[in-house]
């Protein structure tokens, strides 16, 4: 059984043939298939507005798909998402809270609903650094932080099967951010499997082991996080004694510019046959700047409006 499955999963809003609003219809999502293995982190990246939130809100049943169909943990997501909102943990994007409530009363109450006992919660605490004294608090003191740290464990504190986590270190600071990706790989350690709708390209490399990259509502990529980066080009800078060397040949390189004894140029592929074209140069200082996701993001995104 897969975590997560859609196939031809589409929504349109609008009224598109008839009636005095005809023409205004809007497609937030097309033709949409991806499948989510268990015990995976799975990104699901795209810019503010791309359908991020709309695909989770379809395949939590809290919206109806104009086409095409969605399975959670083996369940209809149409049919069946009662049962399903009771065996995922849910971050929504910017989360509301009941600010007259304590956090220690929000969490009891979020917990019940979900209707299994919040096993992780204590660890939670702890690793993002939320004490008694803040617990019992009302939640209209806490800062953005806090909130969102109430989110997050209000999502993970039963220990859910999947988590769906949409845009989850918002509001977190750097020390938080790290705690949290912490939380995340033991969660993947003990099998389970989540989720994660990001724009933060960084934060989908740190943590995700494939991402699916959508565009105004379609998939553009669904691919390992480390296959996507080996197709990115490097930056490299080489400088030498003397007049660098001729690479015009070595698999994989590319743009090369020569400046006295520095050479510049760009690198795809593996490091290997670049490294063994300059075995024998006098080499003073040699950089490789590591790939990143955020080439291929906008690689993607190229010529779109």
């Amino acid at each position: 059984m897969d975590a997560l499955r859609t196939e031809g999963l589409t929504k349109r809003y609008g009224h598109p043939r008839r009636g005095p609003r005809a023409g205004s219809e809007v497609v937030a999502l097309t033709n949409l298939s991806i499948q989510v293995n268990v015990g995976e982190i799975f990104g699901f990246l795209g810019p503010n507005g791309a359908g991020k939130s709309t695909m989770i809100r379809l395949l939590l049943g809290l919206l109806h798909p104009s086409a095409g169909s969605a399975e959670v943990l083996g369940l209809d997501s149409q049919t069946a998402s009662v049962e399903i909102r009771g065996r995922v943990g849910y971050l929504p994007g910017g989360i509301a809270l009941y600010d007259g409530m304590t956090g220690l009363d929000l969490l009891d109450y979020l917990a019940r609903l979900y209707g299994r006992p919040p096993v992780r919660r204590a660890g939670l605490l702890e690793r993002l650094e939320l004490s008694e004294k803040t617990l019992n608090r009302p939640v209209r003191d806490y800062s953005r932080g806090m909130r969102q740290k109430i989110g997050i464990i209000q999502a993970l504190q039963h220990d859910p099967e999947l988590a769906i986590l949409d845009e989850p270190t918002e509001g977190l600071d750097p020390l938080m951010q790290r705690a949290f990706y912490d939380v995340l790989d033991d969660l993947r350690a003990a099998g389970r499997t989540i989720f994660l709708s990001s724009h933060v390209l960084s934060e989908v490399e740190r943590v995700c082991n494939r991402v699916a990259i959508i565009r105004s509502g379609r998939l553009v990529a669904l691919e390992d996080v480390t296959a996507l980066l080996a197709r990115r080009k490097r930056h490299v800078e080489l400088r030498v004694r003397g007049r660098p060397p001729d690479l015009s040949l070595v698999p994989g390189v590319s743009g090369i510019a020569v400046h006295d004894s520095l050479l510049s140029c760009q690198l795809e592929g593996e490091v290997g046959p670049f490294l063994s074209a300059i075995a024998g140069v006098p080499v003073v200082d040699l950089t490789i700047e590591p790939a990143h996701l955020e080439e291929a993001f906008l690689e993607f995104y190229e010529g779109s409006a």
